[in-house]
């Protein structure tokens, strides 16, 4: 028997081994459940604790961080706006000085459009006109010698066809072959004209111009009608009213004379070409005329003859009967005349030129053009 003391009241009890075993076994299964319970609960306090921790340090680090951020982000703020005002210094520094430039630019065009205000006032039409002439000549001068030395560029001072233009243009090559040749008008006016001029007042006088003095082109350069857009576009080609005509600001002066300069000049050779085959056709239509001259004058004259003949033999024949022999040598005579003229009319240019292959290769030639 085992015996089991109360830890309450002191009373000692009497259990057997089977009671002791059961009553031990809740003992242990009691405590267990509370050491289980507590050792439950201080793992839980732990975990809450171990957490806490984890999320305060979180919370820390996060913190540490964002003040790292925050330093970063002012550092970075601080440096934009410093370079903001460097720009802002720099730029409005820079937008000074431009508007300086520009303040003395306009003072300058300012000046220049008085001056030219007052160049405009002192001449007169006439000396506004003899002023563009004067600068078209100038800038042709200062490369007269490098692009066109052999070139001909003065005033027209022939006045015998009633007209004249202002500026004759003419070049021709190392043979002498002419291959541009242009004539130039110069218009312009006062500000304080009465009358504004229109370009195409000028065209019919131009071509005029142009035509009596034989030059291929003709070219208006001209300050008229500063506002019309036509005219400031660039080259004007007027070849619908006049054919080849141009009209041009004067900037463009030398651009256009160079334009149809290259222009003429790849024309040049295929021009050679074809002086050549006409001066040969010419010498071979030379050729055959003469040969048909020939046969008409020697029927001419053979009829002539052969008529002289015949009255004398009549003659002969009346008066002289003894004179048979000379009569029969007559008879011969126009007998061999009348051969030589059967000759002369089967005379042709094949037989000519049988014995001249020179002659048979400018006849194959025209044959074979045609």
């Amino acid at each position: 028997m085992n015996e089991i003391k109360c830890p309450k009241c002191g009373e000692i009890f009497q259990v057997d081994e089977a009671g002791y075993s059961a009553i031990l076994m809740q003992v242990k299964n009691s405590e267990f459940e509370k050491e289980v319970s507590r050792r439950v609960k201080e793992i839980t306090d732990n975990k809450e604790s171990v957490m806490r921790l984890e999320n305060k340090k979180t919370e820390l680090e996060k913190d540490k961080e964002i003040e790292q951020l925050k330093g970063e982000l002012k550092l970075a703020n601080e440096k934009i706006e410093s370079a903001v005002k460097d720009t802002e210094a720099k730029n409005k520094l820079e937008f000074q000085n431009a508007l300086s430039e520009k303040d003395r630019d306009i003072q300058n065009l300012k000046s220049e459009l008085e001056s030219y205000k007052n160049f405009k006032a002192r001449q007169s039409t006439k000396m506004v006109g003899e002023s563009l002439e004067q600068y078209c000549e100038n800038e042709f001068n200062k490369i007269r010698m490098a692009a066109f030395p052999s070139a001909y560029f003065e005033k027209d001072n022939d006045a015998s066809g009633g007209s004249k233009g202002d500026f004759v243009f003419r070049e021709s090559d190392t043979d002498g072959t002419e291959f541009l040749s242009i004539m130039f008008e110069m218009k312009n006016e006062t500000d304080s004209a009465s009358v504004k001029h229109k370009n195409k007042e000028f065209f019919k006088k131009l071509d005029k111009d142009r035509n009596e003095k034989k030059c291929e082109y003709a070219v208006l350069v001209t300050l008229l009608e500063p506002d019309n857009d036509l005219y400031n576009s660039g080259i004007v080609d007027v070849s619908y009213e006049y054919p080849k005509m141009y009209v041009i600001r004067p900037q463009f002066f030398i651009s256009l004379i160079t334009i149809l300069r290259n222009a003429s000049l790849n024309s040049l050779k295929y021009k050679k070409e074809l002086e050549i085959a006409r001066s040969q056709n010419i010498d071979i239509t030379n050729f055959e005329k003469e040969m048909n001259d020939f046969k008409v004058k020697f029927n001419t004259n053979y009829g002539l003859a052969s008529r002289k003949f015949k009255e004398a033999i009549a003659e002969i024949d009346k008066v002289i009967a003894h004179l048979q022999k000379t009569k029969e040598a007559l008879l011969s005579s126009e007998n061999n005349l009348r051969l030589a003229n059967d000759k002369a009319q089967d005379l042709s240019v094949k037989k000519l030129t049988k014995n001249n292959p020179t002659m048979q290769a400018l006849f194959k030639e025209l044959n074979e053009g045609e």
